[in-house]
């Protein structure tokens, strides 16, 4: 059993090609089973300086590869893959 909090401070590393995506924010629970779904990582435009958009990256179960002793390897994982099928009113 691992606590959340030794979860929190693991990095995420996409396997596939390496890319470092940083630490999740926030998990997704099955409330019946309290099972995870899925970890929820905040996403900035690297462009957009100080002041730009964050926004939600969702790193399903079935995508983590392995959770090592300093990282989550996850697997399949289009970065950045941002709610594409969300709209946002604005």
């Amino acid at each position: 059993m691992m606590k959340l909090s030794e979860l929190q401070i693991k990095e995420i590393i996409v396997i596939d090609d390496g890319t470092r995506l940083g630490h999740f924010s926030d998990l997704e629970i099955d409330a019946e089973t309290g099972r995870i779904i899925s970890l929820i990582l905040n996403v900035k435009d690297k462009q957009g300086g100080f002041f730009s958009k964050t926004d939600e990256m969702i790193i399903h179960w079935d995508q983590i590869e392995t959770i090592g002793s300093d990282v989550i390897l996850v697997k399949n994982v289009q970065t950045p893959s941002l709610y594409p099928d969300r709209h946002f009113i604005e």
